[in-house]
């Protein structure tokens, strides 16, 4: 039975291989995923099938090379929290983005049942202007 840190860790690992069922293994259908205002897909998304739809197929579309590098993962128990960087390039405008990241996971009988992303939303908007 892997561990919350090996979850988050293992979910990373899929979304550097691009394998969304992989990101969602341990995501728990009634999940509350949160983007932070002032993001491209701000708002909270409920369930894994909004989050593919309202978060990762945004991103993929709108950005080219878009990525999260991980930094490091913080073991809090039932709470992971993931620090690194958001790259990519806004294809509308040609622009880079650089951004630090820090993603707050919550978790309950080895599901993800909460996520809450923290970044700055000013050098993301300064890519898409």
């Amino acid at each position: 039975m892997p561990s919350n840190y090996e979850i988050i860790q293992a979910h990373y690992a899929a979304s550097d291989r691009k394998d969304i069922a992989g990101m969602m293994a341990h995501v728990s259908p009634e999940v509350r995923w949160t983007e932070m205002a002032g993001f491209p897909c701000a708002g909270t998304w409920v369930g894994p099938e909004q989050v593919i739809d309202n978060v990762f197929a945004v991103l993929g579309s709108a950005w080219e090379d878009y990525r999260f590098t991980l930094e490091r993962l913080i073991d809090g128990g039932d709470r992971i929290v993931g620090v690194g960087d958001y790259r990519g390039t806004y294809r509308a405008t040609g622009k880079p983005l650089h951004a630090r990241v820090v993603h707050v996971w919550r978790l309950q009988d080895q599901q993800v049942v909460a996520f809450e992303q923290f970044t700055d939303t000013l050098l993301v908007a300064q890519a898409m202007a």
